[in-house]
Parts: C-alpha cells; structure tokens; sequence
C-alpha cells in the first residue's frame, strides 16, 4: 500500500512539472520596442551683422511612455567654433508623450564675401530611445555678406588731363550700383559666343565693396547654364563719342574666363552687330593670364565682321596680381587703346579698306564675365570659383 502511495505521488509531480515547463515555453517574455530619434540637417542664410539661430529638430519615431533624454555637441567643420558659431552641448529631455525635440546653435554675423560653411550637431548616449544612423546632422551656414578685402596696390591714372575735362565717372563708392547708370542685362543662351554662364541681377553676381564693383563668376546651375555672373551696360542712360576712357580693374586669369570691358555702338537696335561697331578696351582669355587684347570690329561690305587688333603682354606677373588701367583715346577717325599709359594698338579709318569706319557716332559701356566659349574655351579642374574682376573706376574726359 506504501508502495503504491509512493508511486501516485512521483507521478502526480511529474504531470506538474511538465505542466510548468510547458506552460513557460508558450508566454516568452519580450523587451519593448523603443522610438527612434533622427536629427534634421539645417541650411540658412547667417546675418551681416547679427547673430542669429539654426535650429535643429530631433524627430521622434514614435512617443514614449517615459522621458527620452541624450547628449548633444557641435562639432566645427569649414565652420570654425566660437567663431563662426558659438559651440553648444549638454543634454536634452523630450518629455513622454512628445514627438519632437530641438537643438539651438547661435550662428555668429558675418559680411565678409566667402564661401557657404558647414558644422555639425552630434547626439549620443540615449535613454528611452535609440539614435537613428549616425546621429550626426549637418548645419550649413550660406554666406551673402559682400565685403572684399581688397589689395588696391597697382597702376593708378590722375582725375585730369591737360585740354581735357572730366565730363562723367563712377569711382563705385556707393553701397549698390547706381541704376540712373547701369542696366543688368540678364539670360542664358550663349551670347553668340557659345558661352555657359548665365547673366544675372543678383547681388551674388554683381555688387560694390572696398570703394569697387564686383562681377563675379560662380559655378552654380540656372536652367541649362550651370554658370552665373553678371553683365553691366550703360545703354540708354551713358553714352558717349570721343575722349579719353581710363577703367582701372584686376582680371580674373583662371581657364575658361573671359572678362571683358568695352562698347558698343548706340544704333545697334537699328543697324545690328557689326555695323554698329564695337570697340573692344580689354578683354582676357583666362588660359593666358599675363595677355590682354585691345580690337575693334566693324561690318565689312558682305555684312561679315572685321576686325583689328593687338596684343599687350606683361613682363612678369599677370592681370589678376593688381590693378591695371585700361585705357581708350578715341578721337574722330582714330583709336588708340593703352595699358597703364602704354599705347599698344592703334585704328584709324585708312585702315578700314573693306566697309565703313562706324566709330565716328556715340557708343556706350559693357562690363561682364563670361564663361567658356569658342574664344576662352571651357573651365577645367584647374578653375577655381568664384572667380571676380573688380573696376576700381571708369572715367571719361573730353
């Protein structure tokens, strides 16, 4: 009878412990699913002169029952800490139930001329959650401040002549460009030249600082046209026949530029390019930096282009290293075009033998950047930008 008491109770406690292990098995316990946090990169303008704010959102994948906190640094990149911003770090709670979180960087003002930036904000070490990738965010930091610091050694030119009267100048003195003078002529399409850039009104492409204007060269996409810059004209508001013209400027040099300053006839919009004659002070291919070129053209009698011109090569250095003056003595059938009081090219109407000598009527100022072209040929890896030419001043006696 013991035996048998003995035997019900073994098997009594082996039912119970495979009932136990069995119920185990089928209510597995499981970790919570924690959100996930990922920071949103910022791009903003900075200020000229005030400090402003990027700030930075924290995303939560979804809310929490619990408080979610991390870590957070900034971490300079061309963007220099404690200078182009104030560097930041500590922690941050996103309170339970919330699903956004945010970062703060004062980003310092500036208006100097430079190129955009970039920092970064890392976060770290979360409780409550888990970081999305690297955590890292990008802050960009774009630069619209138009002050150059400006090397202004070079040639300079006096404020009289003797027998001449100053009859106009612009010493570009000013904050804006003075529209009473100057017309931005604006598009793409190549100019009858091929060329890439497209022209713009931009400040980003035209502007004064330093007591100079600026035409500025930037590789960025408009359109079809992955270049911009700026071309400047007087027509209709500044235009003149005869005199002596001085243009002090320094040239961008780099391949593919082709910076320019020189006149166009005022009856092109009745007789065309080039029986309205062109007059061409200086201009520059970038791929020869210590040569400029002086030319005139003109229709010849079948409606083609003729042209005479001549070369100026400097000795040493070339026309990016400082300020040349550019300079035109037109008197009536005769130009003359110098470099630095150097004269280097000479026309006169004798020398017209097929059409007509159009250089006796009023013409007016273009001042522009372009880029590439069947003259300048193309940027390459060796071209820098942005690339700038910079007039110090443009005077006309008579």
């Amino acid at each position: 009878m013991k035996n048998i008491t003995r035997l019900t109770l073994l098997i009594v406690s082996l039912l119970l412990i495979y009932s136990c292990s069995k119920s185990d098995k089928s209510t597995p316990k499981t970790e919570p699913i924690l959100p996930t946090l990922s920071i949103i990169d910022v791009t903003q303008a900075r200020d000229n002169k005030l400090t402003t704010s990027f700030r930075f959102f924290i995303n939560v994948s979804s809310a929490s029952t619990q408080n979610i906190t991390f870590n957070y640094t900034t971490v300079g990149g061309t963007a220099i800490s404690n200078n182009d911003f104030t560097a930041q770090s500590g922690v941050v709670t996103i309170t339970a139930g919330q699903t956004v979180g945010y970062i703060d960087v004062p980003i310092r003002g500036d208006s100097l001329r430079q190129a955009d930036q970039y920092f970064y904000v890392q976060i770290s070490s979360p409780a409550n959650a888990t970081i999305s990738g690297t955590g890292k965010a990008i802050g960009t930091i774009q630069n619209k401040g138009n002050y150059l610091p400006i090397d202004n050694t070079g040639y300079t030119t006096p404020l009289s002549y003797p027998g001449y009267t100053l009859v106009w100048n612009d010493e570009f003195e000013g904050a804006t460009l003075d529209s009473k003078i100057w017309n931005y002529e604006v598009g793409g399409g190549g100019w009858g030249n091929q060329e890439l850039e497209y022209y713009t009104s931009s400040t980003n492409n035209s502007y004064l600082t330093n007591g100079c204007l600026v035409i500025e060269a930037r590789k960025e996409t408009i359109g079809t046209n992955n270049y911009t810059s700026a071309r400047l004209t007087t027509q209709n508001k500044k235009e003149f026949t005869y005199g002596r013209i001085d243009i002090r400027a320094k040239l961008p040099v780099a391949k593919g530029m082709w910076p320019a300053l020189w006149m166009l006839g005022s009856n092109i919009s009745m007789v065309n390019w080039p029986k309205c004659g062109e007059t061409d002070i200086m201009e520059l291919i970038g791929s020869n930096p210590k040569q400029v070129i002086g030319s005139v053209h003109w229709a010849q009698n079948d409606g083609s282009s003729g042209t005479i011109n001549n070369g100026y090569s400097l000795s040493s250095g070339d026309f990016s290293d400082k300020f040349h003056v550019f300079s035109l003595i037109w008197k009536q059938n005769n130009i003359q075009m110098l470099v630095d009081d150097q004269v280097y090219m000479t026309a006169k109407n004798t020398d017209i033998t097929n059409g007509s000598w159009p250089f006796n009527s009023p013409s007016f100022f273009i001042f522009n950047v372009a880029v590439g072209g069947q003259w300048p040929g193309n940027p390459d890896s060796s071209t820098i930008f942005p690339q700038r030419m910079l007039v110090d001043y443009v005077r006309v006696f008579q």
